[in-house]
């Protein structure tokens, strides 16, 4: 007999809708602010910046839940690598100042092949939630990787140079001389979101989440998250048409 169907977790629809909606926000004014040098749009950025990191391990946290769900991680984030590489192309053509090497459509292709390949064994890691504050730990541990350290304040390692001047070693986190990409999400410390999501997402797979988790609240951001991908990938050619324009009124 076919598998019961599993009820759709309508929260994580929105909070997925939300990530993207506050990530289409901040590329606006990112791009508003640096390619169109707009006054109110740099002060907007810089008011927001300290919560983009927020919602984008919001974004990561979701994936991995997902993760969880999906019939197939490894033809997933095969077809998300071709997006990414698209966009990376995209972006050197079209804006070179602005290319996108390594952004967080990269990383999560990378992190769905991974757990494609190797879910089955993480799967049977037994107590997901101390492997969740393992992640937790691992994230707070690596946080500091791409600046040259391991570790946080009186427990911090300074990293080998001879890593980051390899130059081939960014999508770890070791970005090296001249290293440029307008949006980054190296593995570490962000595969700790990412991981975190899954152990939790078994929860998910098993239909343990919280009652109130399953319902629909907000429509809108339920409808944004189902579509997160498109959106993601048509938004930034949007901005940049009607920065164009808001810029050419400015001016």
């Amino acid at each position: 007999m076919p598998e019961p169907a599993r009820a759709r977790i309508c929260l994580m629809d929105e909070l997925r809708g939300f990530a993207v909606v506050c990530m289409i926000f901040y590329h606006a004014f990112y791009t508003l602010a640096n390619l169109f040098s707009l006054g109110w749009a740099l002060a907007l950025l810089r008011f927001f910046r300290p919560a983009e990191p927020w919602f984008a391990a919001l974004f990561i946290l979701i994936s991995g839940v997902s993760s969880q769900l999906s019939r197939s991680n490894l033809a997933r984030g095969l077809k998300l690598l071709a997006v990414a590489l698209a966009v990376t192309l995209a972006t050197w053509l079209v804006v070179p100042q602005e290319v996108i090497v390594f952004g967080i459509l990269h990383f999560l292709s990378i992190c769905m092949i991974l757990f494609g390949l190797a879910g089955r064994f993480l799967n049977r890691l037994p107590h997901p939630w101390l492997w969740v504050a393992l992640c937790a730990a691992g994230y707070l541990l690596t946080l500091r990787v791409d600046a040259g350290t391991l570790g946080f304040g009186p427990l911090s390692l300074a990293l080998p140079r001879a890593w980051y001047e390899a130059g081939w070693l960014f999508p770890l986190g070791l970005p090296g001389p001249g290293f440029r990409s307008s949006d980054y999400f190296p593995l570490f410390p962000w595969v700790f979101v990412f991981l975190a999501g899954t152990f939790l997402g078994r929860f998910a797979a098993a239909g343990r989440f919280p009652a109130f988790c399953y319902p629909s609240r907000v429509p809108a951001l339920s409808w944004v998250g189902r579509r997160a991908l498109v959106l993601y990938v048509v938004h930034q050619p949007v901005i940049y048409g009607a920065a164009l324009l808001v810029s050419s009124l400015a001016g």
